[in-house]
């Protein structure tokens, strides 16, 4: 049992362990309060997203869904290793869930089979969602499993809980089956051996921007822009909707990996700002992206551009 602690605290603990942090909009303020308590804490829980892509990602967890707002989690923990910091205090991740999975956690000890699910669980326990489609197959790459060791570590030694402390979705309420992909027990083995040491004796290699394919992109935006609906399948798409969204030219709605009227104006927008225009007098600026257009976007928000 603990006291939560501050999210000044709770980002410098991480960022001691040696995770690299992103910090996702005013997420210190970003909370379910005013629906139920925050704390006292217990221990640490992991699930996955069941989502490919970390902008898609970021922003489910952010923002929620129909019947379930956010933010669900606290942290999200990113393929590549980054934990993108979402909301702090109460969060829609846990659920209810089992008395006695909870008093095992409590005592640290290893936790019974979950049957029942009565117990508030978005109060007690911090919550990470980890980008992973869940279905068995999508890989769990090594720096993301680093990350989410170095993650729990950081919190248990923060409240001197033991690696007992860390539980999975699935071993709180009965139906779930996350994190899907590794067990448990071989994540709590290696914070265990992690708390035996000292903070972050190596920090995690800092994870490579994302890239987005020039050409790729171009043949989406030429693509039927008109076709609402009709989802783009390149993961670039999202990059630059959500760089278009940060510079307030579209709208977060409309952040869905279809480059369709909207993103086409919103481009053509950004160019007439670095002073493109169409062909014709009077004419907009097309909204393809070109080279320059392209990378003058990508350097102001954190991403690279290869032809």
């Amino acid at each position: 049992m603990a006291t939560p602690m501050s999210a000044e605290q709770f980002a410098a603990a991480l960022r001691a362990e040696g995770i690299t942090v992103v910090e996702v909009g005013d997420w210190p303020h970003h909370n379910r309060n005013t629906k139920g308590p925050w704390g006292p804490v217990h221990g640490v829980m992991i699930h996955h997203t069941v989502t490919s892509g970390t902008t898609n990602t970021v922003g489910i967890v952010r923002d929620g869904y129909s019947g379930l707002p956010g933010p669900l989690c606290h942290g999200m923990i990113a393929k590549n290793g980054t934990v993108h910091l979402i909301g702090y205090g109460r969060a829609n991740h846990a659920g209810l869930g089992d008395p006695d999975v909870l008093a095992a956690v409590i005592a640290e000890k290893p936790v019974p089979h979950d049957d029942e699910a009565t117990v508030d669980g978005n109060r007690a326990f911090y919550g990470f969602e980890c980008e992973n489609l869940g279905d068995g197959n999508d890989p769990w790459p090594p720096e993301q499993l680093e990350a989410i060791e170095r993650t729990a570590a950081a919190l248990c030694r923060h409240h001197g809980w033991d690696a007992l402390s860390v539980i999975g979705h699935l071993e709180w309420q009965p139906g779930k089956v996350d994190p899907r992909g590794f067990t448990m027990d071989s994540m709590r083995a290696r914070i265990a051996g992690r708390l035996g040491t000292k903070p972050a004796p190596t920090p995690l290699p800092r994870p490579k921007p994302p890239t987005i394919d020039l050409s790729k992109l171009r043949e989406a935006a030429r693509t039927n822009p008109g076709m609402k609906g009709t989802p783009c399948t390149y993961e670039g798409v999202r990059i630059w909707e959500a760089a278009l969204v940060d510079e307030g030219l579209l709208a977060k709605k409309r952040l869905d990996g279809h480059f369709g009227t909207d993103t086409k104006t919103a481009t053509s927008e950004w160019q007439e700002r670095l002073g493109y225009r169409g062909r014709q007098p009077g004419q907009p600026a097309d909204g393809i992206p070109g080279p320059d257009s392209a990378r003058r976007l990508a350097a102001r928000h954190g991403f690279k551009v290869v032809a």
